[in-house]
């Protein structure tokens, strides 16, 4: 699996190096800018989870070991430009699954425990940066603003011991870089990094018995339309 994400990863890296190539920026001077202050982009979307928690020596389970999977999902976001240079983009996508898996603890490991559902909005307010007049279509971009992570539909059971809790809401920051690349006069390629802050409880008979922090990363790629 190692194998596979370097070798996808080579093969983008190829490719935006021959998009974003002299010679391909050569050719693309007569494109007239696009116009209108909004934006819609669909991205496919890779979360990586940071997957820290607090040991619960009850369980006998160590620090860091209840964990949740990394995941692909798609996404959409709506942006509205202010300025040339200044947009808000409120990012959404439908509630994820995720699994919960503890890595080691007094029943062994590793054991899935359980699933729970997600729905992470995220809203942002972004500076893009004017490109030089050789580089027309690649117009970069950084952002930064708040994440809400809505839990629901909890199914956590862990055998011999009972069924566990995770809190409702988390509220956190959001960082985010990226670009877009101009294809056509209103469409665009779109790549996006965004790091977000979520946290939740676990509990059990409605006392905390960890905190888990998920706190992932979220890689996208995906297509704009800007009108």
């Amino acid at each position: 699996m190692a194998f596979a994400r370097l070798a996808t990863a080579a093969a983008i890296t190829g490719a935006l190096a021959g998009i974003f190539s002299p010679t391909a920026f050569a050719q693309s001077t007569d494109l007239p800018p696009a116009t209108g202050n909004w934006m819609v982009r669909l991205r496919a979307v890779n979360l990586t989870a940071a997957n820290k928690s607090d040991p619960v020596g009850a369980l006998a389970i160590p620090s860091d070991a209840i964990q949740i999977n990394n995941k692909a999902f798609p996404e959409l976001d709506v942006s509205y430009f202010f300025t040339p240079n200044i947009a808000a983009e409120l990012i959404l996508t439908y509630p994820q699954q995720q699994d919960v898996t503890v890595m080691k603890s007094a029943l062994g490991g590793p054991t899935k425990i359980g699933d729970f559902r997600h729905l992470p909005p995220i809203l942002t307010l972004q500076y893009h940066f004017t490109p030089p007049s050789q580089l027309p279509r690649f117009k970069p971009y950084v952002g930064a603003g708040i994440n809400y992570t809505r839990i629901s539909n909890v199914n956590l059971q862990v055998p011999g011991v009972g069924q566990l809790d995770l809190s409702k809401n988390s509220f956190g920051p959001a960082l985010q870089v990226g670009f877009d690349y101009r294809l056509t006069d209103r469409i665009y390629f779109n790549m996006d990094l965004k790091k977000t802050w979520i946290s939740a409880d676990v509990k059990m008979g409605g006392q905390t018995i960890s905190k888990v922090k998920v706190d992932p990363w979220l890689l996208g790629i995906g297509l704009g339309y800007r009108f």
